[in-house]
């Protein structure tokens, strides 16, 4: 693969919350465009944490960051990053702060310079393919689970990303919505999932890979 396919390259990552005791420790990490992967490990294993350093959420004590071709280090450098990489927190009310199902799915087109008009396509475009339309005008807070976990998702996809960034996105949640969770993503280009759902797993992966250790030491092709 030539260098124009990595979306994600991570080298020697090192990264703690307290002094002297890592949750990763020189960690090496590609990642290709096209790639439908897990990333799995025990729990406490840093999963989470590296989808945060990878956003710029967290900043890693050492090693490099390099995203989209570019070296990633200050805050400024994840703007561009935050854009084109969608983030789905595990809990829902994370990412959901608005009203209305339509002002937060409009929130992230608005703020790339979207206008009205064009925002006001993309939410209907958007709850329709994550099978809930018709819910623009309904209140964010009363919502099942089923139903603010897709339109956390519809928030993601909204901002038209070049890769999903997964975080247990389908814990807890019935079947009509697991179905149609599973739908949309089968017409994602790539993405990276956490989750402990080996079922899920068999049906939209790849490639997993396991972090264990502070590294990613695993690999398995399904292919």
């Amino acid at each position: 693969m030539s260098g124009m396919d990595s979306l994600i390259e991570l080298q020697k990552l090192r990264f703690g919350y307290t002094e002297g005791s890592f949750v990763l420790r020189d960690l090496d990490f590609t990642f290709l465009r096209g790639e439908k992967a897990a990333l799995q490990g025990p729990n406490g294993s840093g999963k989470t944490t590296l989808f945060h350093v990878i956003m710029g959420l967290l900043k890693p004590l050492s090693g490099q960051v390099k995203i989209f071709g570019r070296e990633r280090s200050r805050k400024s450098d994840f703007y561009d990053v935050r854009r084109r990489i969608g983030l789905l927190f595990q809990d829902s009310d994370d990412q959901l702060f608005c009203p209305t199902v339509q002002e937060d799915i409009a929130f992230g087109p608005l703020n790339l310079g979207k206008s009205r008009e064009e925002t006001g396509r993309i939410i209907s475009r958007t709850l329709h393919r994550v099978g809930l339309p018709g819910f623009e005008e309904r209140i964010t807070y009363k919502l099942s689970g089923g139903e603010k976990r897709l339109v956390a998702l519809g928030t993601v996809l909204a901002m038209e990303p070049e890769l999903l960034l997964l975080d247990e996105p389908v814990a807890g949640l019935d079947e009509e919505h697991r179905m149609k969770f599973i739908q949309v993503l089968k017409s994602v280009e790539s993405y990276l999932i956490i989750s402990h759902d080996r079922e899920l797993l068999d049906e939209v992966i790849d490639t997993s890979y396991v972090l264990r250790g502070g590294q990613i030491n695993q690999e398995r092709s399904r292919s």
